[in-house]
């Protein structure tokens, strides 16, 4: 069946916001609905900078072996195959995959659905399908079909032959938006990794550029046809492929050595961290924003944070925790992306709590839910603390909230953009931070203000006094903290 689409999806649109403060906790500030919580935009500034001018183009001909990227919107045509679960779900996932279409820089123009038990093994949706789907392209003037699903490289193959236009699949959809958003050398890295490892399974070798020729005596017993240059070019582009993935490897363990150091560090000191976690757009980075003033990058679009950040923030009784911005989920994530971000995921992985924010005012916060969980049980996550978050609590209507309080009885609902249930979510956090194992019961001299203020930050103290031999403490220490502190006490000095 068709589907319309509408046009009234909102836009993002650059702000000038005030600079930030960090560390500084937000139940000590006064909410003030001017007041805008995501620092200076610089990175959305230099990404919306480039704009597209009607009629400025010039089309390039008798382009073979180059690959480029016009400057324009591609129109598209996005094609579905619903297998299983309520025809609102087949509507939800077509209008993620349009919301992903537009992120990627495509103007959809229409989009079907078919219903079948499984995709077709040759061309994704049935033969019958393939011919309305290229009426479709013919009448909107289409020059690009992007499927729901992850298509084999006979499939594309095929429905491009059939169709006469470009065919892309939700996987190779999502790796472009990962290359436009990329702006670390570590996040370039890994999106290049997952894409080679993607593009590996969907070489291409039929036509003039398969050879049959062995070369040489590799052809023994071949006969007449069978001695020749020998590597055929899929040979050839799956040798360098497989050369470019080992070196893009090489090179994200050694910048893995960094990461490892930091987290050293944070071990060595028994510093807890928390990450958030959730689904793409559901408003993450602005949740940091409004808990540690990060001021980082905060736009209305899928995948518009790639590179995790990380600011350091102070409970109320002074100890000192990380908070860790992380990429954003989906539904059907690919694997190649999943393996590309190992790295980056370990932060979630190896958190002592999850704050997982759910898009309060999306068609389907349970389905979104229930993908994150897929993709944190992946990453061997899954049995990690959580705290579930429900955003966007300022678009809801009073009938939505209360139907998501009885669903989501244990989650706290919160709006980063307005400010509203933050105190809420802070003092929980900071209720479930882990309480260090070690208990003690000590006297320190005064000239150990030193041991006194790292109790403060990387401890709980329990008790604190001013007597006349010292400082009486008594408080939750990590095991390395409190040896030196009980060394501290007997000493004297």
């Amino acid at each position: 069946m068709m589907i319309p689409l509408d046009d009234d999806f909102p836009t993002s649109t650059p702000e000038q916001l005030p600079g930030s403060a960090p560390e500084r906790r937000p139940s000590d500030v006064e909410v003030d609905d001017d007041q805008d919580w995501d620092g200076d935009q610089f990175d959305l500034d230099a990404r919306l900078a480039l704009t597209r001018v009607p009629g400025m183009s010039t089309d390039l001909s008798d382009i073979t072996e180059v690959e480029y990227r016009q400057l324009r919107l591609e129109r598209v045509v996005l094609a579905s195959v619903w297998t299983e679960g309520t025809n609102d779900d087949a509507q939800n996932a077509m209008t993620e995959l349009k919301l992903l279409a537009e992120t990627a820089g495509c103007q959809v123009l229409d989009a079907l659905i078919q219903r079948r038990p499984s995709p077709d093994p040759a061309t994704y949706i049935g033969s019958g399908k393939v011919q309305e789907l290229k009426e479709v392209v013919l009448a909107t003037g289409a020059d690009t079909v992007i499927c729901d699903g992850e298509l084999d490289g006979a499939q594309l193959r095929n429905l491009e032959d059939r169709v006469g236009v470009k065919v892309v699949d939700r996987t190779i959809l999502i790796l472009d938006i990962f290359a436009q958003h990329a702006s670390s050398v570590e996040g370039k890295t890994q999106v290049e990794l997952a894409q080679l490892q993607y593009m590996k399974q969907r070489l291409r070798g039929w036509g003039h550029s398969l050879s049959r020729q062995a070369g040489g005596r590799a052809a023994g017993g071949a006969g007449i046809g069978g001695r020749g240059p020998g590597e055929t070019k899929i040979e050839t582009d799956r040798r360098r492929i497989n050369t470019r993935i080992s070196r893009l490897r090489r090179k994200l363990r050694a910048m893995e050595s960094t990461r490892q150091e930091k987290r050293a560090d944070r071990t060595r000191n028994a510093i807890p961290s928390v990450a958030i976690v959730g689904y793409t757009n559901a408003g993450k980075s602005s949740l940091l924003n409004r808990l540690t003033r990060a001021g980082v990058l905060v736009e209305d679009a899928l995948f518009a944070t790639l590179d995790p950040t990380t600011r350091r923030a102070t409970t109320e009784d002074g100890r000192v925790y990380t908070l860790t911005d992380t990429v954003g989920f989906v539904r059907h994530l690919p694997l190649h992306l999943v393996e590309a971000f190992a790295s980056t995921l370990e932060e979630t992985a190896r958190a002592d709590l999850l704050v997982h924010v759910v898009d309060a005012a999306a068609p389907d916060p349970a389905g979104q839910i229930a993908a994150v969980h897929e993709v944190l049980s992946s990453i061997d996550a899954g049995t990690v603390p959580e705290i579930l978050v429900l955003n966007k609590a300022d678009l809801l209507t009073p009938e939505d909230e209360m139907a998501l309080r009885a669903t989501f009885p244990a989650a706290l609902l919160v709006s980063a953009h307005q400010g509203e249930g933050i105190d809420a979510l802070v003092a929980r956090i900071e209720e479930s931070l882990p309480v260090p194992e070690e208990t003690v019961n000590v006297v320190l001299p005064y000239q150990r203000g030193d041991l006194v203020d790292r109790i403060h930050r990387l401890g709980t103290i329990v008790e604190l006094e001013h007597t006349g031999e010292g400082t009486h403490v008594v408080a939750h220490l990590h095991p390395g903290l409190a040896a030196e502190v009980r060394s501290a006490a007997s000493s004297g000095r």
